[in-house]
């Protein structure tokens, strides 16, 4: 993973990111309130031989800064403890206050820095003064020579213990700081492994490497499609209309030889938004004066008279049982280079109905009168309306849901396709983000010239946004 590739995923995960960064520092922000302040007290200690000049001063040195790691480690045991206990007349015991000691010698010297710790700063001083002076007599007893001239050496005090004016534990700027960069570790981690496991289609390049067909078109991502899903109810320059603008000017190249095309509009699975890209695409057709036909060929969960206003009662099923003819099944709208066909009454066999002879004869009649005939099939991977309607027709357009279709299931698609012989004329991407890899959505023409307020119509799409007519 590149450095680019590596700052996209932290930009799509960073919500995640950012809560494993709060969780941090609320847990940190947690175990600073409930830790006990700790003040800490300091005295330094000179260890020193009592020769004079010369060789034997040089040499004392040298006996000294020997002699002063072994009184690190004698500071802290509990004969020194003990003393301090008795000193001070302390409850507790002298393994508790020797816990609470601690030294370590100044490099390449012979002083030795004692600290003592404990929630009270003066009972800290106490401490770090009563392990200092007992130290000095200690040492007082274990370097007797037994002699006349008094031990070889010797500890001073050169330093009182100093009365803590603030608590050292805890830290909180450095609790705080190591929870803000634990945070960010686990969330970039966590953001990388998540960017690993999720196996969902984003971009259209990743369908074009999954199906080696074109990507036709990417639809943003609109919150309002949910209020306003047709392009003849938002303004003429919003990034979703001109997307179906690109997306229809792309399909024209397919099979430019082919002056009439019957084309199936289809998803892998559910809820990818086919049915609402089959409509705008037909009304982007139109509007563009080509003479286009939308088929409701999902029979199991037909939506489009719902979106566009028409009757239910009449529609594909009552052609194919004979009920009716294509004349008197169509439905037009206010624009009328577009007409209708819906499901009709749902039938209780829908995969048989779409593979009968009289489909076959619909498709014939209605690739004969129109420029352009466009089937909203239902999703291919539950059910096997689809495939059936695609090996009928010239191709299919898979529709896929950015981050809703994952990549196995956009290749079993794929597959189900290829497995009756049909063709995949290219993808859409749909709910796409609204960024590009250059930061901002790139829609020849969005933000040109004067945009109009959402809901204004298109000079050709009459007022209302679909209507039954006559």
């Amino acid at each position: 993973m590149g450095v680019r590739e590596l700052l996209q995923v932290l930009r799509r995960r960073w919500l995640l990111i950012t809560g494993c960064v709060v969780v941090a520092l609320a847990v940190a922000g947690v175990l600073l309130v409930r830790a006990t302040p700790e003040y800490t007290s300091t005295t330094r200690l000179f260890v020193s031989t009592p020769q004079a000049d010369g060789t034997d001063a040089y040499q004392g040195g040298l006996f000294s800064q020997q002699r002063v790691a072994s009184y690190a480690t004698l500071l802290t045991g509990e004969a020194v403890a003990k003393r301090v206990v008795d000193r001070l007349d302390l409850d507790e015991s002298p393994s508790e206050i020797s816990e609470k000691i601690s030294a370590t010698v100044v490099p390449e010297t012979v002083i030795l820095e004692v600290q003592a710790r404990d929630p009270d700063p003066e009972q800290a001083q106490a401490i770090a003064a009563a392990t200092a002076e007992e130290f000095t007599a200690y040492v007082g007893e274990l370097e007797t020579s037994g002699s006349d001239d008094g031990p070889p050496i010797k500890a001073t005090v050169v330093d009182s213990a100093t009365l803590p004016e603030s608590p050292t534990t805890p830290d909180i700027p450095r609790t705080l700081g190591l929870a803000l960069l634990l945070g960010l570790l686990v969330g970039v981690g966590a953001a990388l492994l998540r960017e690993t496991l999720d196996t969902s289609v984003r971009t259209s390049d990743d369908l074009e490497a999954l199906t080696d067909a074109p990507a036709l078109g990417a639809i943003p991502y609109d919150s309002t499609a949910a209020k306003s899903p047709l392009v003849t109810q938002i303004g003429l320059l919003a990034p979703r209309t001109e997307a179906f603008r690109v997306l229809r000017t792309n399909l024209q190249f397919v099979d430019v030889d082919a002056s009439r095309k019957v084309i199936v509009v289809t998803s892998s699975i559910p809820e990818e938004g086919k049915t609402t890209t089959a409509i705008n695409l037909a009304l982007t057709l139109a509007i563009a004066q080509h003479r286009v036909v939308l088929v409701e060929g999902d029979l199991r969960r037909p939506r489009i008279a719902d979106y566009m206003g028409l009757q239910h009662g009449v529609g594909l099923t009552s052609v194919m049982i004979g009920r009716r003819t294509l004349t008197e099944a169509v439905q037009q709208t206010t624009n009328t280079f577009l007409d209708v066909l819906t499901s009709g009454p749902i039938p209780p066999n829908p995969a048989e109905l779409l593979q009968s002879q009289a489909m076959v004869e619909s498709l014939r009649e209605l690739r004969a009168t129109y420029d352009i005939v466009l089937i909203d099939a239902p999703p291919l991977l539950p059910i096997t309306d689809a495939a059936v309607l695609a090996s009928q027709c010239d191709g299919a357009i898979l529709v896929v849901g950015a981050k809703k279709a994952t990549r196995d299931q956009v290749g079993h698609s794929v597959e189900r396709l290829a497995n009756v012989g049909a063709r995949l004329l290219g993808t859409v991407l749909t709910m796409a983000s609204t960024r590009s890899q250059e930061g901002t959505w790139s829609g020849y023409g969005y933000g040109y010239g004067h945009a109009e307020p959402p809901g204004t119509p298109h000079p050709r799409d009459g007022v209302d946004p679909v209507k039954h007519r006559g």
